[in-house]
């Protein structure tokens, strides 16, 4: 398949995140979300609205992209020190990087 027609994992698939299914799905609508809000964002400023209407929208897009990347986050922290043997190769030192990174 081309890159354009490769369709988007589900949750219910494996996927090299090394999320668990059980975690991917709430990440997953959490950022569906973020992504019909960034989208209304963007109309809203090409509607011409004031900025009084835009930012408090692109603060909830950002706090929900933060909260995504921690929930990935700490997913992985969480299988890291469950299941430390995993052949992931994630380290808690890179997580740790991965973290601050969000800050």
């Amino acid at each position: 398949m081309t890159p354009a027609t490769t369709p988007h994992p589900t949750a219910d698939q494996a996927t090299g995140s090394g999320l668990q299914p059980e975690d991917l799905r709430p990440i997953v609508n959490r950022l569906r979300r973020a992504e019909g809000q960034l989208a209304a964002v963007i109309r809203m400023l090409e509607d011409g609205r004031e900025c009084a209407d835009v930012l408090p929208q692109l603060s909830a897009v950002s706090k929900a992209l933060s909260k995504a990347g921690f929930a990935i986050v700490a997913s992985s922290l969480q299988e890291c020190l469950t299941n430390p043997d995993n052949s992931s190769g994630t380290d808690i030192a890179d997580l740790e990087k991965l973290f601050m990174s969000l800050a």
